[in-house]
């Protein structure tokens, strides 16, 4: 018998769409010249380019001259970053972010820390939301950007980025918010907003990994990431990749027509699924904000056993979930978020993160309701943790 096979894990990648897969098709091989030349070859890319661009311009409600391409949600966050920093040292060397970021903020920050640079972590509440005043608390005559993202990728949760760019801003700072979870997911609308920056990541909506965006708001002072070429208007230079582009801006098109149909849907799955298993497991919590969370986020706790010893037996019955960011899944460390929000250790190492799609099914999420609390109730029967 065929094994089912369930992918619940659209936080980490989510699968190339086939239309998005069917326009990059003739950018490798019968479309291939540089942008960056005079020539019809290059000019036809050239146009594909700029084309890819104002898609990816209009899911952010940006201007085309706003939109820099790179290969990623972690160049997008490192460029903002140290891209901000460099260009403002004289004004200033402090950075505030908060204590749930992603590793591209996070790691990027320790590396700023080393040049010189204070970072203050503001915390979170135990629903993993930043309070606004405790931004405003942090910034001081030396602050020059301050780095918030939209939503968690662990636990969904989305943050007052409206509050907090006001705030932000009342003090002349710069604000920028990773939005690698969000875009093409939830409407974003940067003018409205009031971001300075903001990353995007392809691959996360459906669009081709290794390429990704940075919407740079005009006149926000930064250095280029990367030296060579006049690449994207001399903010990063490198031939651009042009399949990518292309996919990432196909797949903007496609979830402006889709995300907001796609996002009701989810909803009903994710309470569904996050309603069931709290009723059918005992001692099992909720992580993050009930409401305020993606559409397709659930990540639950289930204390007395560890979420890797679940992943491998839902693994078994076909369903690949993870235990939280897909980035940092070979470290031993409890999540830094969870601890963030005030799990314990032994609690936050029992935790497992469903993130679904646009291919989950409602039979997809009653198969995980039947077959995870007798993985919880024979797991727990080895625990010595464990008393009925």
């Amino acid at each position: 018998m065929k094994m089912k096979k369930i992918y619940l894990d659209y936080a980490a990648t989510t699968p190339t769409h086939p239309d998005v897969e069917e326009t990059m098709k003739p950018y490798f091989s019968e479309i291939y010249g540089n942008p960056s030349s005079i020539h019809k070859f290059g000019q036809e890319a050239r146009s594909a380019v700029e084309k890819a661009r104002e898609q990816v311009a209009k899911l952010l409600n940006a201007s085309t001259d706003e939109i820099v391409f790179t290969s990623g949600g972690t160049e997008s966050d490192n460029f903002a970053l140290e891209g901000v920093a460099f260009a403002n040292k004289l004004k200033g060397n402090h950075i505030v972010t908060s204590a749930i970021e992603h590793h591209a903020i996070s790691h990027c920050c320790e590396f700023l820390k080393k040049q010189g640079f204070e970072i203050t972590y503001v915390p979170v509440n135990k629903e993993g939301i930043v309070n606004p005043e405790d931004v405003k608390k942090s910034l001081t005559d030396k602050t020059i950007l301050v780095s918030i993202m939209q939503a968690n990728n662990e636990i969904g949760t989305i943050q007052p980025i409206k509050e907090i760019a006001k705030i932000v801003h009342e003090k002349g700072v710069v604000f920028h918010t990773d939005a690698v979870q969000t875009a093409g997911h939830i409407p974003i609308d940067v003018k409205e907003l009031d971001i300075d920056l903001l990353s995007v990541s392809a691959h996360k909506f459906y669009g081709p990994k290794g390429v990704g965006a940075l919407y740079i708001k005009k006149g926000t002072r930064m250095v280029s990431f990367l030296h060579g070429g006049g690449q994207e208007r001399n903010r990063r230079a490198s031939t651009e990749n042009v399949p990518g582009i292309v996919g990432i801006g196909k797949a903007a098109e496609i979830a402006i027509a889709n995300m907001g149909n796609e996002a009701k849907s989810l909803i009903i799955l994710r309470d569904m699924l996050i309603d069931e298993l709290l009723s059918k497991i005992p001692e099992s919590i909720l992580n993050g904000h009930r409401t305020q969370r993606l559409p397709n986020n659930i990540n639950i706790s289930i204390k007395y056993i560890e979420g890797e010893s679940m992943l491998l037996n839902l693994d078994f019955l076909g369903v690949a979930a993870s235990s939280g960011s897909a980035c940092t899944s070979g470290s031993l460390d409890p999540s830094h978020v969870l601890l963030a929000i005030g799990l314990t250790h032994d609690v936050a190492h029992g935790s497992l993160r469903f993130s679904m799609g646009r291919l989950t099914t409602k039979d997809d999420i009653k198969y995980v309701i039947e077959q995870l609390p007798p993985i919880v109730e024979k797991l727990r029967a080895m625990s010595p943790l464990y008393k009925k």
